[in-house]
């Protein structure tokens, strides 16, 4: 239980973190921070609960770590079911709490996109299925590549975070314009059911491109750099 309470707490700052930045600071007048500092809110928001409860689960945050890990031989099978479930709780309490904040502003009238991923109309800069199958699936592979390398037993250790937590920022650096950034299929889906409508029903890409993706890498690093 003390697994499933940390996936939960470290996915629910992850997407009140990467996404409230987004939805309150991005954009903000004058003061914005952009998508630079959307794509690093993220990063720091699994560098930190990396560091503060990683080492009680691990510190997927992600249904896509966690199948990028199970894939690589570093997690057990038997426990995915609860790590995913822990993982999509979080992240809808957290998005429920994002929800009411930007509810609860005088003159608010609708929530937009609600920082939810899409492709073609719903892409931030047009971007097509095709475009974001190919990103979210390469942008998560590398993400777990990442992840498998850094946290490697011949890694130098206690900087695992760091390097998690910038990957993770890079990742969005690159994708912001391309999907708005899932490579976590918990995260798309939390925004996706408060922003509804067609973000629904693009909200499948954000399952299969990342689980996808983390899988790959997860067999690429078990053959290939695992061991000397």
């Amino acid at each position: 239980m003390k697994k499933l309470f940390a996936e939960f707490f470290g996915t629910f700052w992850l997407v009140f973190g990467g996404c409230g930045s987004a939805v309150f600071a991005a954009g903000f007048p004058e003061l914005g921070i952009g998508f630079a500092g959307v794509a690093l809110a993220f990063g720091l928001t699994v560098l930190t609960m990396a560091y503060a409860v990683g080492h009680i689960s691990g510190g997927h945050f992600n249904p896509a770590v966690s199948f990028g890990l199970w894939a690589g031989g570093k997690f057990e099978a038997k426990d995915l079911v609860g790590y995913i479930i822990a993982q999509l709780i979080g992240a809808f309490v957290a998005a429920g709490a994002l929800y009411l904040i930007v509810t609860n502003k005088a003159g608010v009238e609708s929530i937009g996109g609600f920082a939810a991923n899409g492709y073609a109309n719903l892409s931030p800069d047009g971007y097509s299925m095709t475009a974001a199958l190919i990103a979210e699936f390469l942008l998560t592979a590398f993400f777990l590549l990442i992840i498998l390398g850094s946290t490697n037993e011949r890694a130098p250790k206690g900087f695992a975070p760091i390097a998690i937590g910038l990957g993770l920022t890079l990742i969005h650096l690159i994708s912001i314009p391309i999907t708005n950034t899932s490579v976590n299929p918990a995260r798309s889906t939390s925004q996706a059911l408060f922003a509804g409508g067609d973000y629904t029903g693009q909200l499948w890409l954000f399952w299969v491109a990342p689980i996808a993706g983390a899988i790959v890498a997860g067999f690429i690093h078990k053959a290939l750099f695992d061991k000397e």
